[in-house]
């Protein structure tokens, strides 16, 4: 299944205003963008390794649980990028570990709203994230 049906996927279940995909690096604890809904703000190969808090990449690279942040306050503490992300019309964020055989190969970042969000939609994001397992093992 390809990113782009992945991200299809995600607009119908959830609804997204932002989505982008994150290949894991392990041997340079980086993350490659390798989809972009938005390629002029967030373009496919652009790499973040600083730009995340420490904690981010603890919950969801080495522990592969989701992070949510329901409201604008919590993407301001975690993203770097916050400023552009709420430019975009975006406070609420889920970001998903997409994982295959224990091993993290990346990440779903979606992103809409302020309050669209919720618990349970966090749960939907997760019964997402398998769907991206075949063309993230293609970027490895």
């Amino acid at each position: 299944m390809s990113l782009s049906t992945v991200e299809e996927q995600v607009r119908a279940e959830l609804g997204v205003r932002l989505f982008t995909v994150l290949a894991w690096i392990p041997e340079r604890r980086a993350l490659r963008r390798v989809h972009s809904s938005h390629p002029a703000e967030y373009p496919v190969g652009g790499e973040k390794t600083v730009e995340v808090a420490a904690g981010w990449l603890e919950q969801c690279i080495t522990a592969q649980e989701p992070y949510f942040g329901p409201d604008r306050a919590a993407v301001r503490e975690i993203f770097a990028d916050h400023r552009l992300i709420e430019s975009l019309g975006c406070g609420s964020i889920i970001n998903v570990p997409v994982v295959d055989g224990g091993r993290t190969l990346g990440v779903l970042n979606i992103l809409d709203a302020e309050g669209a969000y919720d618990e349970d939609s966090v749960e939907v994001a997760e019964s997402l994230a398998p769907l991206a397992v075949p063309a993230l093992k293609e970027e490895q």
